[in-house]
């Protein structure tokens, strides 16, 4: 958004000029990322976690491009090319495991960046197509890891493909035809995994259009704030350089730290050791697991475990699992409460930090656990309340909780009320 009082991008030197009139990129960095975008004075570290998306995806893009340069998608030389990849190019191993991480690290911020959305309600009016777009970048992001998974074809990534590819049989009439036009076949092997080198390559690419969509998109209403009261002068908002450039820099600098730790020191500690063996289709694995940013869905996959009716359990957990993200499509109307921000909900705030994230954090650790009692009992459980609470607790708190009162504006929220401009006469 542009307000009134944000700077203008003045050139001086010719050069600048000439570039403002024939190609103004200077000007769109400027007014997105410069001086000339405000934004409110009142953002806390939770906002810098949408930049650092960004850089992760940059991560992943330059290391996949490396990692391309000496793969070859053929069931007979995938695992050796990793391997020689890892141990013999130059710097292999730095990039392998630079992208390996990097996945578990730019999932780690979008559930950060998602989960600061549902508190600060950053779905409300007028940012539902930020949120919208927001929710397509999640399900392009699993897409794409999925299909990176396959690539280094070891055990877990031959096992975790048949497992997955699998749910698509269980729609009824089209479900098997649909999977062997998947995977080019009856099971995993070369066309699939040409298939997913092709796709893993490609997605990334679609999310950096969708992520530009979504930039544009918040671009337009402006950014929220932990208040969710809008700007409404200029006391409220400061330029995005440098003072959320600083801010910004600061986050990257604990995120180098604690991802150079990860590469350098615990390179293999969120992997499988399964997938240190080629894959060997005549012999599973003894526990299936997905990576870890798949476990709370994976959880409630598995949590149907009987018929209904004439609905088979397996087409239930499908539905259950895929639902679990389409519901966020909904969060702009499903929440009616006319306060945005968590912190001005008492009863909201409530069921969020004792509900969903306890219900959220069993399901993480259920679905990287073995099928089998007490995790199934424990995953059906939090998935019953996480369903419950996005489709009935959020619509009836929303309804009948009394909000906090909400301060006038950003400026107030920040410094305190303005006594003496409040008692001064008006003329």
């Amino acid at each position: 958004m542009s307000f009134p009082w944000a700077k203008e991008y003045t050139p001086s030197h010719p050069f600048m000029k000439w570039m403002d009139e024939k190609l103004p990129v200077p000007r769109l960095i400027y007014n997105a990322v410069g001086s000339g975008y405000e934004v409110p004075r009142n953002l806390n570290y939770f906002w810098n976690f949408g930049f650092l998306a960004g850089l992760c995806l940059v991560i992943q893009i330059v290391t996949g491009i490396v990692m391309a340069m000496h793969y070859a998608s053929n069931t007979a030389v995938a695992f050796d090319t990793i391997e020689m990849t890892v141990r013999d190019v130059n710097w292999g191993w730095l990039f392998r495991y630079a992208h390996a991480n990097g996945a578990s690290a730019f999932f780690v911020v979008i559930y950060i960046h998602i989960f600061r959305g549902f508190y600060y309600g950053s779905y409300k009016a007028p940012r539902e197509m930020v949120w919208l777009l927001g929710v397509v970048i999640f399900l392009l992001m699993m897409a794409t890891a999925f299909m990176g998974y396959v690539l280094p074809w070891g055990q877990m990534s031959f096992w975790g493909a048949k497992v997955i590819t699998g749910l698509f049989g269980a729609i009824p009439f089209v479900g098997e035809p649909l999977q062997q036009w998947l995977l080019g076949g009856f099971a995993p092997d070369n066309a699939a995994l040409n298939r997913f080198f092709s796709l893993h390559y490609l997605l990334p690419f679609v999310i950096l259009g969708v992520v530009i969509l979504h930039i544009w998109a918040l671009h337009i209403p402006g950014s929220s704030n932990p208040t969710g009261v809008e700007i409404k002068s200029e006391s409220d908002t400061v330029p995005f350089y440098p003072y959320y450039v600083a801010k910004d820099g600061w986050a990257i600098g604990v995120f180098a730290i604690l991802f150079a730790a990860a590469v350098f020191f615990f390179p293999n500690a969120l992997g499988h050791p399964d997938n240190y063996i080629p894959a060997n289709p005549m012999s599973t694995p003894a526990h299936i697991v997905p990576e870890w940013y798949f476990w709370p869905f994976y959880a409630i996959l598995r949590a149907f475990t009987q018929d209904f009716f004439f609905i088979p359990a397996k087409l239930m957990g499908v539905l259950a699992m895929f639902g679990a993200i389409l519901v966020w499509f909904f969060l702009p109307w499903l929440d009616k409460s006319p306060v945005r921000s968590g912190s001005y909900r008492p009863t909201y705030k409530k069921f969020f930090w004792f509900g969903l994230i306890p219900a959220m954090a069993v399901l993480f650790y259920c679905g990287g656990a073995p099928a089998a009692e007490p995790y199934v009992m424990f995953s059906q459980i939090a998935a019953l309340y996480y369903f419950a609470h996005f489709l009935i607790i959020l619509p009836i708190v929303s309804a009948i909780e009394k909000p906090l009162p909400l301060p006038y504006s950003i400026t107030e929220a920040v410094l305190g009320k303005d006594e003496e401009a409040e008692l001064a006469p008006t003329a």
